[in-house]
């Protein structure tokens, strides 16, 4: 299921990443190729033109030197990679201006090719070469010596050829780079996204992981009770004959077995509503001296019964801010838990302290501790460091939890400090 979840992911986020740089890669390689474009429809297009200055004494009549018309021709600059020929209507070569370097042959074939297919989209390859033409007629004019042209006639035609050899493989080499790129990056995205896929997921699987795990515990120390009851209500059908008073013993045990159900589902109510984010604490100035001071005094009968001592040391009057109810409780989980697990006879130290602007709390009790490998596990529900999942002395593991969560609604983290077979420590802080 999570393989599958993980999957989609990666699916998601590949298909939006690799949309996001195919765009952005055929947008530039269109502006590319559109710029190449119209950088060689501009030199194609610059078409050469032909004055002829006509004498004085006849306007029809060009004059010039020895009666000949004085003519003036618009050349092409010394482009390498350009060359213009002229030809008849026939498409026969009239005159070449060329400063390419070609044999007779190239451009005879050339201007055959160029003649006969007068597209100007099309490239010639030759030679190695690419070339890119244009076909146009050669504007002619006829200006007087007053310099307004008298007429404009078609005579010749005119092809321009344009070398886009080295453009095309510049083009070629602009793709061959945005592919690579994109392929490389495509790569290295997949890496980065299966990286954070799986760390996306692992928070996820842990509280599938602990949900399970939780159903699967409060339906086990559900069992129990039940059990104990169902086993005592047959007691008393076998004996429906015998008076109350001789069946007490069967009463008690269902008794026992409904408080203990009722106490373990005051829990799980109490762990759904500080998980509930919806909720929102009540928070209140009060006086946490007192309120540690009352919980501590609360239990010593207990802590007389299992003949500890108690070290306490509470500065009075320290004021926070939170729900006084809620933060009682965890002082009353806490020292029932050093109490529980402290070893017989042994001591407990608590303290409560100004430390800056927070308010710090800790309980201490020497006993066999917490193993290193079960620290981490403390606060999980249900969680046992004996493994052990009777109800032998009245805990479901349900307690650290519901600390842990009222801790947190506070704003605040509770901590704990374990070394075998000496102390563990629990603490926590609250702001004034």
């Amino acid at each position: 299921m999570f393989s599958t979840l993980r999957n989609k992911l990666l699916f998601l986020n590949l298909s939006i990443t690799s949309g996001v740089i195919i765009a952005a890669f055929a947008f530039v390689y269109f502006i590319a190729y559109s710029n190449l474009q119209a950088d060689i429809r501009q030199r194609l297009h610059t078409q050469p033109e032909t004055q002829i200055q006509v004498g004085p004494d006849n306007p029809n009549q060009p004059s010039g030197q020895n009666g000949s018309p004085t003519t003036v021709r618009h050349r092409f600059a010394d482009d390498i990679s350009t060359f213009h020929v002229e030809v008849d209507e026939d498409g026969r070569i009239v005159r070449i201006e060329s400063a390419v370097n070609l044999p007779e042959s190239a451009y005879q074939q050339l201007v055959e090719i160029a003649w006969k297919n007068q597209d100007e989209n099309e490239m010639i390859k030759l030679e190695d070469r690419e070339w890119r033409y244009c076909v146009a007629p050669i504007r002619v004019q006829v200006v007087g010596e007053d310099g307004i042209p008298q007429a404009v006639n078609d005579q010749n035609y005119s092809l321009i050829f344009l070398d886009v050899t080295e453009m095309n493989s510049t083009l070629n080499q602009l793709l061959m780079t945005l592919l690579f790129v994109g392929i490389s990056t495509l790569i290295v995205i997949l890496g980065v996204s299966f990286y954070f896929a799986n760390r996306a997921i692992k928070p996820i699987q842990g509280a599938w992981e602990k949900q399970k795990q939780f159903v699967a515990d409060a339906s086990h120390e559900l069992k129990t009770p039940l059990s104990i009851i169902h086993a005592n209500c047959d007691a008393l059908v076998a004996s429906q004959e015998d008076t109350i008073q001789n069946q007490m013993k069967w009463i008690d045990y269902i008794r026992a077995g409904t408080d203990r159900m009722g106490k373990l589902v005051q829990d799980l109510l109490i762990l759904a509503k500080t998980d509930d984010e919806r909720i929102t604490l009540h928070k209140e100035h009060f006086n946490l001296s007192e309120v540690v001071d009352t919980v501590s005094q609360s239990m010593e009968a207990a802590i007389a019964s299992k003949r500890l001592s108690l070290t306490r040391s509470i500065e009075p009057d320290l004021i926070v801010s939170g729900d006084p109810d809620g933060v009682s409780q965890v002082v009353g989980i806490l020292l029932d838990n050093a109490i529980k697990y402290a070893s017989p006879g042994g001591w407990i130290r608590l303290s409560l302290t100004r430390s800056g602007r927070r308010i710090e709390f800790s309980i201490t009790n020497n006993g066999r501790g917490i193993a290193k490998e079960d620290l981490p596990k403390v606060f999980d529900r249900f969680f046992r460091a004996d493994r052990s999942r009777t109800y032998k002395d009245g805990s479901y593991g349900l307690g650290l939890s519901i600390a842990q969560s009222i801790i947190k609604q506070h704003a605040s983290v509770i901590k704990v400090r374990s070394v075998e077979n000496q102390a563990t420590t629990f603490s926590f802080s609250l702001a004034k």
